[in-house]
């Protein structure tokens, strides 16, 4: 009776261990699926600016004087931020020293995308399509880290190798990459236009002048 039991209590304990390796493998199945938002909508939300405007590109105005942007950008006379719901979608950008980046405040808005993040056996894997980028087109992704002061930024393969990409004719792309870990609302999935032509390795490039936040996904 006493060997009965003990090999019930052995077999129920199994049954528990599966059914707890099972609920476990489960969950960390389930894929993280995000939209991409313009980083001007997102950074002017997360910091409660006065007018949503994008700090990334800026666009002429014979008013502006030389100045220091709201994200620490420092930009010529000439110069400024647009102003999202205010400025013409048909003004033309420039970067912060006044260069021209070839196309208009509609077309750098327009940029969309997907991405899906999910961890198998161990590894993390991001896929992400994009639409509407600048055609041929040089882009790199990373990863914010908003539980740093001051936020940083690393590639969001680890080690800038793997993380930039060419955009098609079409202005569209696909994507996929091996994480090092899976993103949590610390972190956000950022994508940069490099205006420059050429992506930047483990650094994110100069923000305002030569690499631009596009769009943005944060996980809940």
């Amino acid at each position: 009776m006493k060997k009965s039991l003990e090999r019930c209590l052995i077999l129920s304990a199994a049954t528990a261990g599966l059914l707890l390796a099972s609920v476990g493998s489960s969950f960390a199945a389930q894929p993280l699926k995000l939209e991409f938002v313009t980083h001007a909508a997102f950074f002017s939300a997360e910091t409660k600016q006065p007018k949503t405007l994008d700090p990334q590109v800026f666009v002429e105005d014979a008013s502006a004087t030389e100045a220091t942007g709201p994200q620490g950008i420092k930009h010529v006379a000439g110069v400024r931020p647009p102003f999202i719901d205010q400025d013409a979608r048909t003004l033309k950008l420039f970067n912060a020293e006044h260069q021209p980046l070839g196309f208009d405040l509609r077309s750098w808005l327009s940029a969309t995308g997907t991405v899906t993040i999910s961890e198998k056996d161990g590894k993390v894997t991001l896929d992400a399509t994009f639409k509407n980028l600048q055609p041929n087109a040089s882009y790199s992704l990373f990863e914010n880290h908003f539980d740093t002061t001051p936020i940083t930024f690393t590639p969001i393969d680890g080690a800038g190798k793997a993380n930039s990409f060419t955009a098609k004719t079409d202005g569209t792309a696909s994507v996929t990459v091996t994480l090092p870990g899976m993103p949590t609302h610390a972190n956000a999935v950022l994508v940069i236009y490099n205006s420059g032509g050429q992506p930047h390795g483990m650094e994110r490039g100069r923000i305002g002048v030569d690499a631009h936040h596009q769009i943005i996904a944060r996980p809940e």
